[in-house]
């Protein structure tokens, strides 16, 4: 049976939904995806819990984006509801805009900085001057000054990846944000939506197509032997994994542990995202769903994020021992390419990607390869 499929994706995550979408749609071809979880979605996933409230199962995702093409192509699948995103983060007793804004500044310091020329001034002289920064403790030095840097960034890096941010490289703490305004939403961004109902209806709108078979609950390792062995594979999982660990190392990745709470509240806290940088709270922050989803419902669900070193791989630590060693796989990866086995996606590609990224990065690898399909 599954020897009858020319084109096999492993996942059923954005980059593996975008692909059999794409396969099945646009090249009207048989496609087979195989998911080792019980569910299709990947990260995305959200469900609803026993007491109603639509819960993400692998933490908050707000989809954002300035590309017109994911806009549109993920817009094909889903009704969106407009949502910007706002986060606090509690310092020093006192909740705080993030990313840091004007009033940021004049909570934490008790100032009265009323427009653009004064925080610019005012940032100017906390910055450290760093040519070429060469970690994340650099880039946030140059950006925000010793003092926010300590108050903000430090201990929530460390949490949140077990490392000295001075270990991480410079793009970790580069995609923060900071203004010289008042704006306080996280994004900037063109669209700023969430979808309605629910981002798994997103994937289940994808895979409807009667050409597209997904099998859950299925290693992919225990029945490739069952495959066409003349089929595409699309392989959307750890690389390091597919290679058996042969370069003698595992690839290393932070991930996360989320306790659930369920309150008998309209709401718990002001704002969808609490940050918690300082290091006497062991999370790192507390999500609230209903303020991004809409949900009207006479009750909460709170979570409680943890990073953690095991379970789920989540994110790729950017150090020069990860990127070295990715990419002796890559290397082998790109071999593979010419037998028609291809890695895409942020597992199989070693890279952190929003999901209007992913979306773009599958679509693009689509075009480039669709003619060899």
């Amino acid at each position: 049976m599954l020897e009858e499929f020319d084109c096999v994706i492993i996942g059923a995550g954005i980059s593996g939904s975008t692909i059999a979408e794409r396969i099945a749609n646009e090249l009207r071809q048989p496609v087979l995806i195989i998911e080792k979880r019980n569910h299709i979605g990947g990260n995305c996933f959200d469900f609803y819990d026993k007491a109603g409230v639509l819960v993400p199962l692998y933490g908050p995702h707000f989809f954002h984006t300035n590309s017109d093409t994911v806009f549109r192509y993920v817009s094909n699948f889903i009704k969106w509801r407009k949502y910007e995103h706002r986060v606090k983060a509690l310092v020093k007793g006192r909740l705080v805009p993030v990313p840091v804004n004007i009033n940021t500044v004049n909570i934490l310091f008790r100032l009265s900085i009323k427009n653009e020329k004064e925080m610019r001034s005012w940032l100017e002289k906390e910055q450290v001057k760093i040519n070429n920064p060469k970690n994340s403790e650099e880039v946030a030095l140059s950006r925000v000054g010793k003092r926010l840097y300590e108050m903000i960034f430090k201990n929530y890096t460390k949490k949140q990846w077990e490392k000295d941010p001075k270990d991480l490289g410079p793009e970790v703490l580069a995609r923060i944000p900071v203004r010289d305004n008042f704006d306080d939403r996280y994004f900037t961004d063109k669209y700023q939506v969430m979808p309605d109902p629910s981002y798994t209806q997103i994937f289940k709108n994808m895979l409807k197509s009667r050409r597209i078979k997904v099998l859950l609950n299925t290693d992919y390792f225990k029945v490739k032997s069952e495959l066409n062995p003349k089929a595409k594979i699309f392989f959307t999982g750890p690389i390091d994994q597919f290679f058996q660990y042969s370069e003698g190392k595992a690839l290393e990745y932070r991930s996360l542990k989320f306790e659930y709470q369920n309150l008998n509240l309209d709401y718990f806290q002001m704002s969808a995202v609490i940050n918690y940088p300082e290091p006497e709270f062991p999370w790192t922050r507390i999500t609230e769903p209903k303020h991004a989803t809409g949900q009207k419902i006479a009750t909460t669900t709170i979570i409680y994020e943890y990073p953690s070193s095991s379970g789920e791989p989540y994110y790729p630590v950017p150090n020069e021992r990860n990127l070295c060693l990715y990419k002796k796989y890559q290397s082998l990866a790109e071999k593979l390419e010419k037998k028609g086995i291809y890695f895409i996606g942020r597992l199989a590609n070693y890279k952190y990607f929003n999901m209007d990224q992913a979306f773009e990065n599958a679509l693009n690898f689509f075009d480039r390869i669709k003619k060899e399909l």
